[in-house]
């Protein structure tokens, strides 16, 4: 049974054709094979080289460097689409979209023109680090140092965790600690730029120092790795940093800025996965009868099915106004932190409320929602917790009213 797509009154027929099309690449190609790299946690790289030929790892690229040079708005509805068909190949984009999004707002001339063409195509990919084994949503205490060893030569030690794509990308936007002394803290922290090699655990050469461990075994969100990264005397110099000398100790500000798009990226993904969530539940309400009927002619199976249908389309509605006012130059750390919030939450509910829909087929592995229930709870704690989204809103709306 087909599932109409959503639709907004307000969408340009340019956003119209790309969300359909890959709307109709998804249907084909993501979530026929889905299964089978999540059940083998194989990196799934036939759909990655497809998505380079459809273009999608330079949708805000700029011309002028090979992208499409779309918007943000444009960008999180193919987020959504994409994550309806599996949130591990929206992730694989995910990460390389905030390098490119950091680059094109903070990067020097040079390092756009290095970077980005190849990025545009996938030649190569990126990924970003916050995180540590010891600091997650608390950034400032990460420990990760770059310490000067000359005129324009650092040294960086330390070690990352969590980074998707760790493995398969070959640049990764790494936060660390520059003024060790600094306060408050934050004011010490440089986003550098470090290359890798792609798929090598062990990196060589003048890469050497930078290493990725055997990727992390997780509950869901396979296919796509989540590794950690370990830096043992790894060289970098000024024209390393993002936006150059200077970048020097402006790298938290610069990494914020980015999570303020990654959370309504996250807030895509929620609405995807939910999206996909509905759809399954409304068809096998309509399959699975019981007591003589369908269990879609069941009162409490219609609540259910009206509940996640009007959350899908709220969360929806919030993450479009978060990137539409990020899109049109405002802070939006208010609205993107809603965002996650209801959309993460809303994916969460809906995946359960499909899964107790399903009965206990739902608990096998020959059906998809079985996979979709293991896949939802990361949106719960990417990007920032549920709790520190609230936080993040409460701090907030006490600034933007304070009497």
């Amino acid at each position: 049974m087909a599932v109409a797509a959503p639709t907004y009154k307000d969408k340009t027929e340019e956003q119209e054709a790309i969300t359909q099309m890959v709307r109709q690449f998804v249907d084909e190609q993501i979530l026929p094979n889905a299964e089978k790299y999540d059940h083998e946690d194989s990196y799934p790289q036939p759909i990655v080289e497809q998505m380079q030929e459809l273009g999608l790892f330079g949708v805000t690229i700029p011309e002028e460097y090979g992208g499409m040079g779309l918007d943000l708005t444009t960008y999180c509805m193919i987020v959504e689409e994409l994550s309806r068909g599996w949130i591990s190949i929206s992730g694989i984009i995910n990460t390389h979209f905030i390098g490119t999004y950091l680059l094109m707002k903070f990067g020097t001339e040079e390092q756009k023109a290095h970077y980005l063409p190849k990025m545009a195509t996938g030649e190569i990919r990126a990924s970003f680090s916050l995180s540590e084994p010891e600091a997650g949503s608390d950034v400032q205490a990460i420990k990760t140092t770059a310490t000067k060893t000359g005129d324009d030569a650092w040294e960086i030690n330390g070690a990352k965790m969590w980074v998707t794509n760790g493995l398969m990308s070959s640049v990764c936007f790494v936060l660390v600690r520059t003024d060790p002394n600094a306060q408050p803290a934050y004011k010490g922290m440089t986003c550098f730029i470090a290359d890798k090699e792609s798929g090598v655990g062990e990196n060589t050469g003048e890469l050497k120092g930078f290493n990725v461990p055997p990727k992390i075994k997780k509950m869901g969100y396979k296919g796509v790795e989540s590794t950690e990264l370990v830096f043992e005397g790894y060289k970098r110099t000024d024209g390393d940093i993002l936006g150059g000398e200077e970048g020097l100790n402006k790298g938290f500000v610069q990494m914020m800025d980015a999570l303020e798009v990654g959370r309504v990226n996250v807030a895509a993904r929620g609405v995807g996965i939910a999206q996909r969530a509905l759809e399954l539940a409304l068809r096998y309400s309509q399959e699975r009868k019981t007591f003589g009927k369908p269990i879609a002619e069941h009162q409490a199976i219609q609540f259910k099915l009206a509940d996640m249908a009007t959350q899908i389309e709220a969360a929806r509605l919030v993450t479009l106004k978060a990137v539409r006012m990020k899109d049109a130059g405002e802070r939006s750390d208010l609205e993107a932190g809603m965002a996650k919030l209801l959309a993460s939450e809303t994916g969460r509910m809906c995946v359960e409320e499909c899964f107790r829909i399903h009965g206990g087929y739902g608990y096998s592995k020959e059906y998809e929602i079985e996979r979709l229930y293991r896949d939802a709870p990361l949106l719960l704690i990417g990007e920032g917790t549920s709790e520190i989204q609230r936080m993040v809103i409460g701090k907030k709306l006490l600034q933007r009213n304070k009497i």
